[in-house]
Parts: C-alpha cells; sequence; structure tokens
C-alpha cells in the first residue's frame, strides 16, 4: 500500500477507533473494539489481537483471525521482545525472529506494539501478523502506537 494511502487510511481508523472508545472505560471491550476495527479495514493484517500480561504470564485477549496461542511461553517470541524491551518491534520475517512462536505458520510478518499502565509498566500488547513478508513499517508503527495508547489500562 502506497504510503499516503496508508497514512490516511490510519488517520480515519483513529478517529473511528477513538470516537467508539469513549463509550467504555473499559480496557477489554476496548481492546475488542480496536482489534475489530483494525482487522476489518487493513486487508493485510492476517491476525489482530492483544496479549495481556496477568500474573506473570502473557495471555490472549480480545482478537479477530484464526485460533490463538493461549499462552506466550515468557521471554520468548516477538510479544516477549517488545515487553522486554518496552517498544515496538517490526519484524519483515518471523521465520527469522530468534525464538518466534509460531501459533500459525501462515504468519510471515508482524508488528508488536505494548501498551502501558498510567504508572508505564507494560500490561499488554498490541499484536498484528500478516501472511506477507514485509507487511509492516514506520507507519503501521507510528499510527498502531497512537491506536492502541486510546486503550485505557
Amino acid at each position: 500500500m502506497e504510503r499516503k494511502v496508508k497514512e490516511g487510511r490510519y488517520e480515519r481508523l483513529y478517529e473511528q477507533c477513538a470516537e467508539q472508545l469513549v463509550k467504555t472505560g473499559y480496557c477489554i471491550s476496548q481492546m475488542a473494539t480496536v482489534a475489530a476495527i483494525l482487522h476489518n479495514k487493513m486487508e493485510y493484517f492476517f491476525w489482530t489481537g492483544f496479549y495481556i500480561i496477568n500474573n506473570g504470564e502473557l495471555l490472549v485477549g480480545p482478537y479477530q483471525g484464526a485460533l490463538a496461542c493461549q499462552k506466550l511461553a515468557k521471554d520468548t517470541g516477538v510479544c516477549w521482545a517488545a515487553i522486554n524491551q518496552r517498544k515496538t518491534i517490526v519484524v519483515p520475517n518471523v521465520h527469522e525472529f530468534p525464538g518466534h512462536i509460531a501459533c500459525d505458520s501462515r504468519s510471515r510478518s508482524e508488528i508488536v506494539v505494548p501498551l502501558f499502565s498510567p504508572g508505564g509498566n507494560v500490561v499488554a500488547v498490541l499484536d498484528v501478523d500478516s501472511k506477507d513478508l514485509a507487511s509492516f513499517d514506520e507507519v503501521d508503527a507510528l499510527w498502531l502506537e497512537k491506536i492502541a495508547g486510546l486503550v485505557k489500562m
């Protein structure tokens, strides 16, 4: 997708998410709404959802797409890398990422965005997979960070 087109689409998605998320302050409802909006509006999003830290474990939250891994092994894979590094991780080819967790073998690229509590702790991640290599770039990172920031943890 051309950069300008992608930026315009994300701007509209951000506005739609912002409008919808004010309807409830419950983070799980907000995550479900974000996952549904993104998954159904971005054609290259194969799996779109959240993993939530619960008692030190990373458990699946609201998502759209194929069946998800219920729990991700500690300090393994892209989601834990984003948590441990406290930053968005873009992976052009998941098969080249050390320790990648293959919940679905059709996934080929991935982006993971950490969500922070008001106190600054990582409490969840927004995880998006694509069936295509190198689907995600700095535009996706910027806008997904903004959209994830709308979810009130």
